[in-house]
């Protein structure tokens, strides 16, 4: 039986179905909002995985081409790996869903998003998060849900739930919000610089706006939804649990202490292992047939060490390092790091380091991108790579994964905001950050290094842009709002909170919750203590570079820009092609054109960009009367010779305009191929052009005798 629920949203109808498709799933919801339709499945496995000890949730969004009516692109026409916009969406949709499912489910979980139709005036991003957590809500899955989602934008002032993509051309913020009833769990933005105040206020009213989203899955829940399998609980063995308490509290809270993250984990490590091998080790005489018990020492130290490390905090303000809550590590940056590229920096923050490298390129280096809203460019990009031994480990190097690919897209989203024109500094921008060393927010360390980058390579940005990594440790009523947390506090904490932006104002956010949301004033706090985080590592970073160099590097290409007339792009390029080609034969530049006349000339040699521009001048300038001109007579008649000027212009010298004296044979005086000199005597309303090789030509000398008489 087809069951189905629906609200107005956004000036448009959300719809939630379920019972028609795919009915062998635990749940199953076609999600409908405006002509976009997306299905979403989930499914649990029956039987718990073993010897795992996380949440083995895999969440995949992929969008099908015939949503927008397209065939694939390559060789095969069909869909392959996901692109980054899929990847994208589904880490969007897999954040606040991660961290509602109970503990200890260890029973393998997957949600499949799959874009059947597809809308330009309605996100199927936000529609997959609302599907997956429909299909769970009403799955026999265990669930601390449902949770909404909303798309939050901004024109002249105003806030607009769910935004097509035109009004988001002229919003100045992008932010996806998702989040239970009570609180929000997960928000990803894009904003123009604009105060922290304002963006609470986004948030505040993107929560109560998914509000009605919620409403629509429990009223779909009390229709069908099915009975939920019980929640999986682990007995500790408390005795053990004592045990180990006191022994190794004391150990483990001076270990915590220990700066390094290295040796701190190699202390750690140490005590583990130790205990484990004295558990697990009969006594002598004792029974050989010894229980291992090594999972659950495991499992006890880790709460034990997770334990010592919130106390610490929320009881003496002390954290992991011995810094208070609102402490920055020490910063270090290094502009021109590298001799030969176009722009590079190395910025070091604590264990965290970010080796940024920018490369400037022509629209030959544009990014195409083939998508269901069409094929589309990218000028500006920024590609963030964590090598294993960054975090000192070893691991196949397969190419970015997700968690690469998401890092570096916060990075683009908060540096593309200060980013020039395409008309004001016509270059493609690559970003490459290399990170080095992780400690905590590496992808903070990137936003950091490409500012820097930026700048040594002479890229004219409005301002520089700082990131900051925030944690939470929050029990009961107490909290307490961590400044660049480290890798630890991220691990062990309740919030990864990564906010960006300029002296200004907010560039971007992402915010993820691990517990069951984030109240309206401990996020204003994180924000407010954010920025002064972000302004005070700003300070670092002018110190070492204030502004972009005013000149771009010697590597680098020089773009010079010219206008000519629209009507005058087909002679610069001529019949196929042959006129341009010719010019960047002879120079060895590279020329882009476009239909109103706009040319970028690139080339690393000056003097072969000013050549490109001399032969282009003089296809496309306009002949003036009066002036002299060398040109080829390409055709003789009897009553004159018509000569060439420039490639496609030519004008007619008539016979009586050859010479001084009498001519009686075109041929007497110029012949085809010759190259003559002429003056322009009269241009008509036709464009025809009248031209004079005798008013070039010295006078006779009678004449010129006369002339002194």
């Amino acid at each position: 039986m087809v069951h189905r629920v629906e609200a107005e949203i956004g000036g448009k109808k959300l719809t939630l179905e379920t019972g028609r498709l795919a009915r062998l799933a635990d749940g199953a919801v076609l999600v409908t909002y405006g002509d976009s339709v997306v299905l979403v499945t989930a499914v649990a496995a029956k039987e718990a995985k073993k010897d795992i000890d996380f949440l083995p949730l895999t969440v995949d969004y992929q969008e099908r081409a015939y949503a927008g009516g397209r065939i694939p692109g390559g060789f095969f026409k069909r869909e392959g790996r996901l692109s980054e916009k899929e990847t994208l969406t589904s880490r969007l949709i897999d954040r606040p869903m991660r961290p509602l499912f109970p503990d200890h489910w260890y029973f393998e979980t997957q949600i499949i998003a799959s874009v059947l139709s597809s809308d330009p005036s309605a996100s199927t991003e936000i529609l997959g998060i609302v599907g997956a957590s429909t299909a769970v809500t009403i799955s026999d899955i265990p669930f601390d849900g449902p949770i909404g989602a909303i798309r939050v934008g901004r024109i002249d002032g105003k806030f607009v739930a769910m935004p097509s993509l035109e009004e988001i051309e002229k919003s100045d913020m992008n932010i996806v919000i998702a989040g239970t009833a009570e609180a929000v769990m997960m928000v990803e933005s894009e904003i123009k610089e604009l105060p922290e105040e304002v963006v609470l206020d986004a948030v505040q009213f993107g929560h109560q706006a998914l509000q009605t989203v919620i409403a629509l899955q429990k009223e779909l829940q009390a229709k069908v939804g099915k009975e939920k399998r019980p929640a999986v609980t682990i007995e500790q063995d408390q005795a053990l649990a004592r045990q180990l308490k006191e022994q190794l509290s004391g150990p483990i809270r001076e270990a915590i202490l220990i700066p390094s993250k290295a040796d701190r984990r190699e202390r750690l490590d140490h005590l583990l292992q130790r205990k484990i091998e004295e558990i697990n080790t009969p006594e002598q005489g004792g029974a050989p047939d010894v229980k291992n018990r090594t999972k659950e020492i495991k499992a006890l130290f880790h709460d034990m060490e997770r334990q010592e490390v919130r106390e610490m905090i929320l009881n003496k303000g002390i954290r992991a390092d011995g810094r208070g809550p609102t402490d920055i590590r020490q910063i270090t940056c290094e502009v021109g790091f590298l001799p030969r590229t176009h722009g590079s920096a190395l910025f070091t923050r604590g264990e965290t380091q970010a080796l940024a490298v920018i490369t400037l390129g022509t629209s030959d280096d544009e990014q195409r991108i083939d998508s269901l809203e069409g094929e589309s460019k990218k000028t500006f990009m920024l590609h963030y790579n964590f090598p294993p031994f960054s975090v000192g480990e070893t691991r196949p190097m397969r190419g970015p994964g997700r968690r690469e690919i998401g890092h570096g897209a916060l990075a683009e989203r908060s540096l593309k905001q200060v980013i020039p024109s395409r008309e004001a500094f016509p270059y493609t921008l690559r970003i490459v950050s290399d990170i080095l060393e992780s400690n905590g927010s590496s992808s903070m360390a990137t936003v950091c290094g490409g500012t820097l980058a930026l700048m040594d390579a002479g890229v004219p940005i409005t301002r520089p842009v700082a990131g900051i990594a925030m944690g939470l440790i929050m029990e009961g009523t107490r909290f307490q709002v961590l400044s660049d947390i480290l890798g630890l506090e991220d691990h062990l904490g309740d919030m990864d909170f990564k906010v960006t932006g300029t002296t200004q104002g907010i560039t971007a956010f992402q915010l993820d919750i691990k517990i069951g949301g984030l109240n309206t004033e401990i996020m204003k706090r994180a924000l407010e203590q954010a920025k002064q985080g972000r302004l005070f590592i700003l300070d670092k970073m002018m110190q070492a570079l204030a502004a972009p160099r005013p000149e771009l590097s010697a590597y680098a290409p020089r773009i010079v820009t010219m206008k000519v007339k629209p009507d005058k792009v087909r002679e610069v390029i001529g019949p196929g092609g042959k006129v341009i080609r010719g010019i960047i034969e002879k120079t060895g530049v590279k020329i882009d054109i476009d239909d109103y006349g706009v040319i970028h000339i690139a080339s690393v040699d000056e003097e072969a960009a000013k050549k490109a521009i001399e032969m282009i001048n003089m296809i496309v300038e306009e002949v003036e009367i009066g002036r002299v001109y060398v040109g080829k007579v390409t055709r003789i008649m009897d009553f004159g010779a018509i000569v060439e000027l420039r490639r496609g212009v030519d004008g007619l010298v008539h016979i009586s305009q050859l010479a001084h004296h009498r001519v009686k044979n075109v041929s007497d005086e110029v012949k085809e191929g010759d190259e003559v000199t002429v003056k322009v005597l009269e241009v008509d309303k036709q464009g025809k052009i009248r031209l004079s090789r005798k008013e070039t030509l010295p006078a006779p000398a009678a004449e010129a005798h006369q002339d002194k008489e």
